[in-house]
């Protein structure tokens, strides 16, 4: 008798397979596999990554247990531990990226009203790196330090939602600053970033296509005031300043004023210098704007918690690679799933149910809506009574 579908099949059902076939043929996923075709390797990795499995052998264990069920996972092959390794070292990771950026535009659509801590109707962005730590030996093409290996995530993070809209994976080497020159720069738009990111030469590309940023200014850095603006004091505002730059480099790569911000935050007492392109927003709005910036130090604390991103079942790159893109997946489906089900709650709280009831049969959203247990219902109808 059918009594309806596994919680892990109707997680699943949000995934835009017709897209996802697409991208196999694009890049020529399946040529010559007879058996455990792509969607099937997706489907082991994404239950990896939705039941915190730490290895391919772990996922193997998982899944022949349940093996009455895998045909209703939507998995039509056997899983073997050599044949999942085989997959994520050879099929294109290229797959899994592409399919997981199609995910992110449906993600961000459904986020597009979002609010995320300031007024402001334009799309902002925050833009960092954070480093996963390897070993040199076993992932040499991955160089870092003379006796440590790593790469590095290189994320630009839409605050509404917290969707990260574009994702680098580079060895440990590549510094930060030089991921400008893969991003197109959306008119309109504010780039939040840290000083790691002032190169002026870059940032005027992104001054010349109408874009916006929001950085610190480094301590040696040479500026002439054009003009001071009002504030008010006791925002904790010091100075609002257009400027130009003076030094050499600095003023042939960027010719255009620059509005300088100093704050004195009430909290910590720190003195913070601000550069901006932007001359519209109130000061105080673009101190409030790089505030936000902490979201994304908080995005890459949640996904190396949360998410098998830092332990891999392969040691090739394109293995690592196939990981970290199906482990992007999986957090913006859950995303999906959140708003299109219009749960509240949190995406820790859904990842942890879902964790545990993979192969229930409970309508999804029966089971991710956290509501307080009828009180009535507490004592069992066909419970006996011992003294009648």
């Amino acid at each position: 008798m059918y009594a309806g579908k596994l919680v892990f099949a109707q997680v699943m059902d949000h995934l835009p397979l017709h897209t996802f076939r697409r991208y196999v043929a694009r890049h020529r996923g399946e040529h010559k596999v007879k058996r455990f075709s792509c969607l099937d390797q997706y489907l082991c990795m994404a239950f990896a990554q939705l039941t915190y499995r730490e290895s391919l052998r772990d996922i193997e264990a998982c899944l022949r247990a349940q093996s009455s069920k895998l045909y209703h996972l939507g998995i039509r092959s056997k899983v073997a531990r050599n044949t999942l390794a085989n997959a994520n070292a050879t099929r294109d990771w290229r797959i899994y990226c592409e399919f997981a950026q199609s995910l992110i535009g449906t993600a961000r659509r459904l986020y597009a009203d979002e609010p995320f801590g300031v007024d402001l109707k334009d799309t902002v962005y925050a833009l960092d790196a954070t480093t996963i730590d390897l070993c040199l030996s076993v992932f040499p093409w991955a160089p870092f330090r003379s006796t440590k290996a790593a790469i590095k995530l290189h994320t630009l993070l839409d605050l509404r939602g917290n969707i990260p809209s574009f994702i680098f994976i580079s060895d440990g080497k590549l510094h930060e600053v030089n991921i400008l020159d893969q991003l197109v720069p959306e008119p309109g738009a504010f780039y939040v970033m840290d000083r790691g990111y002032i190169d002026f030469e870059r940032l005027s590309r992104f001054d010349e296509a109408g874009s916006f940023f929001v950085t610190r200014a480094k301590s040696n850095l040479k500026v002439q005031r054009r003009y001071s603006h009002p504030v008010d004091r006791n925002t904790g505002l010091i100075c609002d300043q257009t400027v130009v730059l003076t030094g050499f480099y600095s003023r042939k790569g960027f010719e255009s004023p620059l509005r300088r911000i100093k704050f004195k935050d009430p909290e910590s007492g720190k003195t913070l210098v601000f550069l901006t392109n932007n001359f519209a927003l109130p000061a105080l709005t673009i101190t409030k704007l790089y505030r936000l910036r902490w979201q994304i130090e908080l995005f890459f604390k949640w996904i190396k918690q949360h998410l098998r991103i830092k332990a891999f079942f392969g040691t090739s790159e394109n293995a690592v690679k196939t990981q970290i893109w199906i482990a992007v997946s999986v957090y913006v489906l859950v995303a999906i799933v959140k708003k299109r089900l219009k749960l509240s709650a949190s995406l820790y709280e859904i990842l942890q149910i879902l964790s545990l009831t993979m192969f229930e049969r409970i309508p999804l959203h029966q089971l991710l809506t956290l509501s307080e247990p009828d009180p009535t219902m507490s004592v069992a109808v066909s419970q006996l009574n011992l003294f009648e």
